[in-house]
């Protein structure tokens, strides 16, 4: 299921609604950028369109685009080494920055997100590596921002400011039209007008509300438009079934919307209970829609702007349901409650390994990674890779449990594990170069040197062997077995080289 908010997300900044003063004013900047080099700050409530405009923008004055998400690790190290060496000159390809006017294909725009919400341990020193940034760039810098007095003043002082605004039902109907229109799908105009006015001000959200209630449909009609108000309410297992195995996406929407459950624990159940119904496929292009579903959970917990729950909700109910193929029927058991305490700890070590071995931030290894590494060694399947996995990120048990699905106690796990250690070792003996065959251990030397010096040991003439020689060549012959031992065991099992 492609996203609409993506899907039509505005390739240039006239096709921008709603906030035409704002627009105007940001373009404005863009193509003076050369005189002022001013970095700008786009403020407004979540959904208006904010970030939309930043990247049409730069398809607008043909620059490239460098983002730093709010979900990344923002440490003044990562600011400088991504943000910072495209605002500093370089393009990514290393080439020369463009020229003075700003107008010269090759420049790139920075777009910082959430400038307002730099904090956490994972962004010390960010808020000034950000102001330095501001600051000193030679590049356009748009930062993003949903409470603009949230900000420091420093930062605040250092750039313009553009207020975007709510976005009033009336602009956003246009949008809705357009869409379905291009979807090829008919509809009643009270039906939009019910999703716009239900939305009022947050365009991101009509268009996903009108997804969730059109895709899959001929015509869309006003008792079709899922609001939060329901009739009755539902529990919680009659919801995962809506979800996991019976209803559509839009179906499964409105089931979100009936069960008395807040949208971080639905992630919660879901999140456990989905390799239970779906198959490797389905369960793949769920976990994509899990991991969209923890981003905007993580938005929630570091802005405290419970909005950004509604977009959590539509990726885990419509989102997952819609990576169904079909409808599963009879009944599932599902088990208690899922023990997330144990299992967000162990989530985060995971993602934390994977982050630091590829040199991205824990967002990327959050949410590109860890679902494709948990596609392809689903249930431990296949059975080398899933030992390559695990001897390269250095998983243990729960790590490995936790990312293919496998109960942890199992002999398979466990096997997995004890071959991933084995592979690590071979590795880090393969990787020494030899650097410690051959050698004579201290006390032999010493002892080869005393006979030596004593005259007891034969002479070089005699044609017999000092012990220093036979303790050489019995090191070198050791040495020689254990490289074979290695080629033996290379054949045996890929190495962690190949893994990627």
């Amino acid at each position: 299921m492609a996203d609409w908010t993506e899907k039509y997300r505005p390739s240039t900044l006239a096709e921008v609604r709603g906030n035409n003063k704002a627009r105007d004013a940001f373009a404005e900047w863009g193509k003076t950028w050369g005189d002022h080099r001013e970095a700008v700050v786009l403020h407004g409530a979540p959904g208006v369109g904010k970030t939309s405009a930043a990247h049409a923008l730069a398809a607008d004055m043909g620059w490239e685009t460098v983002e730093l998400n709010a979900s990344d690790q923002r440490t003044a190290d990562v600011i400088e080494r991504f943000a910072g060496r495209a605002a500093k000159n370089a393009t990514l390809a290393g080439a020369a920055a463009g020229d003075a006017n700003g107008e010269r294909e090759g420049r790139q725009l920075v777009i910082l997100d959430e400038a307002d919400n730099i904090h956490g341990n994972y962004d010390r020193g960010g808020a000034g590596a950000v102001t330095r940034l501001v600051k000193e760039s030679n590049q356009p810098i748009v930062l993003i921002a949903n409470e603009y007095y949230d900000m420091s003043n420093g930062l605040r002082n250092a750039a313009r400011e553009i207020e975007f605004r709510d976005v009033s039902a009336r602009s956003i109907v246009p949008v809705l039209r357009d869409i379905l229109r291009k979807e090829g799908i008919e509809f009643d105009d009270d039906a939009l007008d019910r999703i716009a006015e239900v939305n009022s001000g947050d365009l991101r959200s009509a268009v996903n509300d009108l997804q969730a209630a059109a895709e899959g449909t001929e015509r869309l009609a006003v008792e079709d438009v899922v609001t939060a108000a329901r009739d009755s309410a539902i529990g919680l297992f009659e919801y995962i079934d809506s979800v996991l195995k019976e209803d559509s996406a839009r179906e499964a929407l409105q089931s979100s919307y009936a069960v008395d459950e807040t949208p971080d624990n639905q992630v919660k159940w879901i999140e456990d209970k989905v390799s239970l119904v779906y198959d490797d496929e389905e369960l793949a292009r769920a976990y994509e829609f899990l991991a969209n579903a923890d981003v905007w959970l993580g938005r929630v917990m570091a802005t405290q702007d419970y909005s950004y729950w509604r977009y959590a909700g539509d990726n885990v109910a419509a989102g997952v349901a819609a990576a169904r193929d079909g409808t599963y029927g009879g009944w599932t058991r599902y088990g208690g409650a899922p023990y997330r305490s144990t299992r967000d700890k162990t989530r985060d070590d995971v993602v934390r390994k994977i982050a630091e071995s590829g040199g991205f931030s824990m967002g990327t290894a959050r949410r590109d990674v860890l679902p494709f590494l948990a596609a392809i060694t689903h249930h431990c399947k296949p059975r080398d890779v899933t030992v390559a996995m695990a001897a390269w990120y250095d998983l243990d048990e729960s790590a490995v449990s936790f990312v293919t699905g496998s109960g942890e106690t199992t002999n398979k796990v466990q096997s997995i594990v004890e071959d991933a250690a084995e592979m690590r070792e071979v590795e880090m003996e393969a990787h020494t170069g030899g650097a410690f065959a051959g050698s004579v251990p201290d006390d032999a030397t010493a002892e080869g040197e005393s006979e030596d010096e004593s005259g007891d040991g034969p002479d070089e003439g005699s044609g017999g062997e000092r012990d220093g020689d036979v303790l050489d060549r019995d090191a070198d012959d050791e040495a020689d077995d254990d490289a074979d031992d290695s080629d033996a065991e290379d054949d045996d099992q890929s190495g962690l080289d190949d893994f990627f």
